[in-house]
Formats: structure tokens, C-alpha cells, sequence
């Protein structure tokens, strides 16, 4: 008998384009646009970032890259129920040498989660030109990755940042940056609360640049965008590669690598204990809790 397991892929996209670009006057904008469902992360999403973040880099005229969710919110994280939800297809990958739809037990969302989180928001967090995130509404989990693989983070006053997953008995989402984003005594109250911060909270903790009105998010980012775009490439590219060696100094890397492990083995744990890898939580419950959750607290 093969270990090998035949798996199907039963995901019905909503959209054959779930990731708009557009260029102008030197700022290449890449927008999520799956906003029926709060822009939440499948692979044909997380496959579309990469391809248009590299047609930006590959693209001389194109200084600065910024990174916005249409619709209300920036990100309601990975996609765990959505119709879209394509997690057993096979996509040609970018950073791994195997194939994670076929195998069985934990290297199934191991493989998997190496590639289109981890590797993939490395390698964004790495691109030789300045990215700015443009978040509004929700920056839940997922949604957090992305944001923080950016260097700048331009809020709308009504936005909020939160990572629940400690909730499902996970410690965080994959890329974990959260103690190199915060103080960690505040990462840990954000973490073993699963809290929403918001803008303005964060800013206070150093996580984001700017905090302005709705109304002028667009304008403040694309005014920022066009400040840096001013300076020259090499210098934004060697300042840019200049930080983040000292961040990986200060062990940003390894310490992902560890807690990447971490968190299968909570996912593992999940299994075994309750036969489900998120503790029991689809997309629906999750909400609801983080509702609840939001509505205990204010």
C-alpha cells in the first residue's frame, strides 16, 4: 500500500483575478481583491501576490511598491472556509523541491505552509524595492504577515490588528514576527488575549508609521510612496537590506524557523487530540468568537 494519499480539490474560485496591478508615476500598486470575503488568503491569492510583486521588481520604472485590500477590510487572514478554499491543489511552486497535496499526516500542511506562508513572506519581506501597506478594517492573522513584511504601514483610524490563533492552541501565525513588531510582553498580552489592538495602539507599540482618517488613506500612502520614490534606487534598496540584517541579527529569522516548528507541532497535537488540525474552528466559529470576543472587551 502507497503512504501516499490521492487527494481532490473541490475549491470554486470567485474571481480568476484576485490580485489587480497597476503602475503610476513610479508606485506599482497590488491590490487583493477576493473583498466578498474580506480578502482572506487562498493559494490562487498568495500565488498572484508573488507574481505581480515580481513583475514590480522586474520592472525598472517601478520605485515603490504599495499593498492594499480592496474593499472593508485589508485582510481577514488565511482562507480556512471560504468556497475557495484550495488548499489540496497543486500550484507550480516557488520555494520548496516537493509536493505537499499528496502526503500524508503532518507533512501534508507542513510542506504546504513552507511554501505559500513562510517562504513566500521571507522572500516578500526581501524584495530590493520599498513596500508600504495600505491597511484598513481588519488585519486578522494572516493578514498580519503581510502587513509586516512590508517596511512601512500606513492605518486608517478604524482599523485593527489581531491574531487569535492561540485560540485554536496554535502559537501564532507562520511568519511569526510578532516580538520583533512589539515589545514582547505586549506581543504576548496581544497573543494569549487574541485581542483586536487598534490603529492607534499600534502605532503607540511602533507597529505602524501612520494613523489618519478613512477618508485619507489613499492620499497619505501615495504621498509617502511619492517621497521615497524620490531617493535614489540603490540607496533605498542597501538601507532596506541594511535593517533587516540587523533585525536577523537580533534573531528574527531563527527564531521563525523555530516557532514555524512550533506551530505544527500544534497543529499536530490538534489532530491527534481532537481529530481536527484548528482545534475545531472553521471560518464561521472563528468569527463568531472574535466577535464575541470584541464585543466582551468594549
Amino acid at each position: 500500500m502507497s503512504e501516499f494519499i490521492e487527494r481532490v480539490d473541490s475549491s470554486v474560485y470567485e474571481t480568476d483575478s484576485p490580485v489587480s496591478y497597476a503602475v503610476a508615476d513610479g508606485i506599482a500598486s497590488v491590490s487583493m481583491n477576493r473583498s466578498t470575503f474580506g480578502n482572506a488568503q487562498n493559494s490562487q491569492m498568495t500565488y498572484a501576490l508573488d507574481e505581480a510583486f515580481k513583475r514590480a521588481v522586474n520592472d525598472d520604472a517601478v520605485k515603490v511598491i504599495v499593498l492594499r485590500g480592496e474593499g472593508k477590510h485589508f485582510s481577514a487572514g488565511h482562507d480556512i472556509g471560504t468556497p475557495g478554499r484550495d488548499i489540496n491543489k497543486v500550484f507550480e511552486r516557488t520555494q520548496l523541491l516537493w509536493d505537499h497535496s499528496n502526503k500524508p499526516g503532518g507533512e501534508f500542511l507542513y510542506v504546504r505552509e513552507q511554501e505559500v506562508y513562510l517562504g513566500m513572506c521571507r522572500r516578500w519581506r526581501e524584495l530590493p524595492k520599498p513596500t508600504i501597506a495600505m491597511v484598513q478594517g481588519a488585519c486578522v492573522a494572516g493578514g498580519l504577515m503581510l502587513a509586516w513584511v512590508c517596511d512601512l504601514i500606513v492605518a486608517s483610524d478604524d482599523a485593527f490588528f489581531q491574531d487569535p490563533v492561540v485560540r485554536m492552541g496554535i502559537p501564532g501565525v507562520e511568519y511569526f514576527a510578532h516580538p520583533y513588531e512589539m515589545n514582547p510582553r505586549i506581543a504576548k498580552e496581544f497573543l494569549m488575549t487574541g485581542d483586536r489592538m487598534s490603529a492607534g495602539r499600534a502605532y503607540d507599540v511602533g507597529m505602524v508609521n501612520r494613523v489618519v482618517p478613512r477618508a485619507e488613506l489613499e492620499a497619505t500612502t501615495y504621498e509617502l510612496a511619492g517621497r521615497i520614490a524620490r531617493q535614489p534606487r540603490m540607496g533605498l534598496a542597501l538601507t532596506k537590506q541594511a535593517i533587516n540584517h540587523v533585525e536577523d541579527l537580533a534573531g528574527k529569522r531563527t527564531a521563525m524557523d523555530a516557532v514555524f516548528a512550533w506551530h505544527h507541532f500544534a497543529h499536530t497535537h490538534n489532530e491527534l487530540v481532537s481529530g481536527d488540525k484548528l482545534g475545531g474552528y472553521d471560518a464561521r466559529t472563528m468569527v463568531a468568537a472574535n466577535r464575541k470576543s470584541a464585543g466582551e472587551a468594549g
